[in-house]
């Protein structure tokens, strides 16, 4: 059973930083696209940032580019993503993707398994 379970949300001030974490069950030795999204209350669900297995070919969404960095523990079996310069709109439940393969896309149903969220709710 795949299990990926996200830590690290939590309540901030605009301008700071959080680091998120995702622990992942799957034996990610193999070519995984890992990913991750967000959704705010009354809005879908949207890509952030992709990673393939290996800490490879780093893809961003426009909105956070610059701000956030995706990358990955292969010791720990962890995918971070390391949130700087935090806006109000940024405020949302964030949630950790995987799939298999090699071509990483922010596309939400390309991804398989999916952990249950942590909130993120940054105030101005």
């Amino acid at each position: 059973q795949v299990q990926l379970v996200e830590s690290g949300g939590g309540s901030v001030q605009a301008g700071e930083s959080l680091r998120l974490s995702c622990e992942v069950s799957i034996d990610t030795s193999g070519n995984y696209c890992m990913g991750w999204f967000r959704q705010s209350p009354g809005a879908e669900r949207e890509g952030l940032a992709t990673i393939l297995t290996g800490g490879r070919f780093p893809t961003y969404a426009d909105a956070v580019k610059g701000r956030f960095t995706i990358s990955q523990d292969k010791d720990k079996n962890t995918v971070y993503l390391q949130m700087n310069m935090l806006k109000p709109e940024d405020t949302a439940m964030y949630y950790c993707a995987a799939r298999r393969g090699w071509d990483c896309r922010l596309v939400i149903n390309d991804y398989i398994y999916w952990g249950q969220g942590t909130q993120v709710t940054v105030s101005s």
